[in-house]
């Protein structure tokens, strides 16, 4: 069997994690899940300096994350030679060690990937940085998330299906009643403006049952294991 990797993309509230944590025992194929977004706290594969850099961030106050920073909250400028010197070594030490933990798990699912198993990422970095670090006008942003957005477009690789998992944000919101009902629209239009930047896209409703969810899911994935195999 030809495996290859599957993101399960969308707004909070819209079921990644569930259905992705589903499809390990609702497939009949060997498949394996896992977390590719910013949550440490979420994450099934981590890195070691990823945890200690968890612990600074919480010991200073700041709650995890499942995507990239709201880019409507902008740091205020460091003064003093010290203080702008401590926060640029601490953006090159947080953006060297966001890009060993995404290849690190990019070589997870290579390894799984090689012997034969569909991959199921949970998120993806490209989809959720696509917006805020690659897409737009690179002048708006800082060298780090350049730096970034640069790798991600021409280096990292891309998941082979993408699935949006989609509903309103008004739905969204009540789900977890997280952030606001700006931000998930904001996010959602982002996720949809991807369909071009991949060549396999497809949208499930989310506002349907969990089961029907889960079921039209692995429907397209068995689909394009037959397709795979046909061209094998």
């Amino acid at each position: 069997m030809r495996a290859f990797t599957v993101a399960l993309i969308g707004a909070d509230g819209a079921g990644k994690t569930t259905v992705g944590r589903k499809l390990e025992g609702a497939l009949p194929i060997p498949v394996k899940y896992l977390y590719m977004g910013s949550n440490v706290e979420a994450s099934n594969a981590l890195l070691p300096t990823t945890r200690v850099l968890h612990a600074f961030k919480r010991a200073r106050g700041e709650g995890p994350t499942g995507g990239p920073p709201d880019p409507t909250r902008r740091k205020p400028p460091a003064r003093g030679f010290v203080r702008r010197s401590l926060r640029a070594a601490r953006e090159v030490l947080g953006l060297a060690n966001r890009l060993a933990e995404e290849w690190f798990r990019q070589g997870i699912a290579w390894y799984h990937v090689s012997r034969g198993r569909i991959v199921i990422f949970d998120r993806h970095f490209y989809s959720d940085y696509y917006a805020h670090d690659i897409a737009g006008n690179a002048r708006d942003r800082t060298w780090n998330r350049r730096a970034h957005g640069f790798v991600l477009r021409h280096f990292y690789p891309k998941p082979d299906v993408v699935i949006l998992l989609d509903a309103p944000p008004d739905v969204l919101w009540a789900r977890k009643q997280e952030g606001t009902l700006e931000a998930l629209t904001r996010r959602r239009e982002e996720y949809l403006r991807m369909r071009d930047e991949v060549r396999a896209f497809a949208v499930v409703d989310a506002t349907q049952s969990p089961d029907v969810v889960l079921g039209s899911v692995a429907r397209l994935i068995l689909e394009r294991r037959e397709r795979e195999n046909a061209n094998a």
